[in-house]
C-alpha cells in the first residue's frame, strides 16, 4: 500500500458531501489535509472537526474553482510547507437545473461548465507541475455515471461529466513516463446536497430522487477514493464506476413502494 501518513492531500469542495467524507477518511490514515470550498463557515467547521478528532494538520481556505485568477492567487499564497501536494482530489462540482436544451438557463450551463470542467482544469494546472517535478503524485477526479450515459434533461451536466472522463484519459496519456497517477471515480445515485442544488433549493423535489431506494452515501465514495489512493505506487486505478444495488443505469432504478 501507498502510505499517506504525513502526506498532503488537497481536496476541493470539502465543506460537505463526498469532499467532507473524503477529508475524514484521509485524516484517519494520518494525512495532512489541505481543503478548500466556497462556503467558508462550513469549511472551518470541517477543519476544526478533523483537527480535533484525528490530531492531524489541516489548512483550509476559501476558494471558488471557477475563478482562474482566484485559483492562481490562492494556491500561490498557501504556506510553503503545504505546497508539496501528494494527492489532489478534484471533487468540486455540481448540477444546476433539469431542463431541455431549448428551455435551459444559460446561467445554469455556465455554472456547470465553469465548475465541473474549467475549475478542474484550473486546479490541476496549478498543482500538477509540482507533482511531476517531485516525481510523486496522484490526481483523482470525481466523475459520474452521467459521464458514461446521457439521460433526458441531463444534457449539459452530462456533457460536463463526459468532459471529465475525457480529461482523465488525456491526463493519463500526457503523464505517461512519469510516476503521477490519474483516477476517475464515477458514482451513480449518492445522497448529498447534489439534488437540492440541481433543483435550486427545492428539498421536496430533491428527496424524490432517492425515494424508495437505498442510495450510495458520501462515505461509500470516499472509501473508493481512499482505496485508489493507497494502492502500491506502480498500480494505477484508471476508473471506478459504482452505483447502488437499486440502480442499473442512470435511467434504470428499482424503487420500492414502502
Amino acid at each position: 500500500m501507498t502510505n499517506l501518513k504525513n502526506k498532503i492531500v488537497f481536496i476541493t469542495g470539502a465543506s460537505s458531501g463526498i469532499g467532507r467524507s473524503s477529508a475524514i477518511k484521509f485524516a484517519e490514515l494520518g494525512a495532512n489535509l489541505l481543503i478548500c470550498a466556497r462556503r467558508k463557515e462550513r469549511l472551518e467547521e470541517v477543519s476544526k472537526e478533523i483537527a480535533l478528532r484525528y490530531k492531524t494538520n489541516v489548512h483550509s481556505f476559501q476558494m471558488d474553482v471557477r475563478d482562474h485568477q482566484e485559483v492562481e492567487r490562492s494556491l500561490n499564497g498557501i504556506p510553503a510547507e503545504w505546497k508539496n501536494i501528494s494527492v489532489l482530489l478534484n471533487n468540486a462540482g455540481l448540477s444546476s437545473g433539469f431542463d431541455t436544451i431549448q428551455e435551459g438557463a444559460i446561467e445554469d450551463w455556465e455554472a456547470m461548465i465553469d465548475t465541473n470542467v474549467k475549475g478542474l482544469l484550473y486546479v490541476t494546472r496549478a498543482v500538477l507541475p509540482g507533482m511531476i517535478e517531485r516525481k510523486e503524485g496522484h490526481i483523482i477526479n470525481l466523475g459520474s455515471v452521467a459521464g458514461r450515459m446521457v439521460y433526458p434533461k441531463g444534457n449539459v451536466y452530462n456533457a460536463s461529466k463526459f468532459a471529465v472522463r475525457a480529461l482523465n484519459e488525456g491526463m493519463k496519456m500526457d503523464l505517461l513516463g512519469t510516476p503521477v497517477r490519474v483516477t476517475t471515480v464515477d458514482p451513480g445515485l449518492v445522497e448529498t446536497e447534489f439534488s437540492v442544488v440541481r433543483f435550486h433549493g427545492d428539498k421536496e423535489r430533491a428527496s424524490i430522487v432517492y425515494k424508495g431506494i437505498t442510495p450510495l452515501t458520501p462515505d461509500d465514495i470516499a472509501d473508493a477514493i481512499v482505496w485508489a489512493a493507497t494502492r502500491p505506487a506502480h498500480v494505477n486505478i484508471n476508473e471506478i464506476v459504482m452505483m447502488p444495488v437499486d440502480q442499473a443505469s442512470p435511467m434504470m432504478v428499482n424503487r420500492k413502494s414502502n
